[in-house]
């Protein structure tokens, strides 16, 4: 937990408080094989870029922002052929980073 503190501390302009941050076993394989740095993911994500995602995604994003009903979800290619997804629940308890396949 204090580690996560420390991360979200040194990311700038953070836009909500992400709650608990956790990975999916492929995300965690990703990171293990050096294919994956996750800070980058999660700063843009908790900066509100919210990445490839349609303008339509983007709005409601945006307005689950300023509401707080919502989940907030970025979609981030990463890769070639590969991309990560980080969802953030409606209530902020809990910020997930994971493959779409694991959805």
């Amino acid at each position: 937990m204090a580690s996560e503190a420390v991360f979200i501390s040194q990311v700038p302009n953070v836009r909500f408080d992400p709650g608990q941050i956790v990975m999916t076993h492929g995300v965690s394989a990703l990171v293990q094989q050096g294919r994956l740095n996750p800070s980058a993911c999660l700063r843009r994500h908790l900066g509100g870029d919210w990445g490839d995602l349609d303008d339509s995604d983007r709005r409601q994003n945006d307005a689950a922002l300023k509401s707080g009903k919502d989940r907030l979800f970025s979609a981030y290619e990463v890769g070639p052929d590969l991309k990560v997804w980080v969802i953030t629940e409606w209530d902020r308890s809990v910020t997930t980073m994971l493959l779409p396949s694991e959805y």
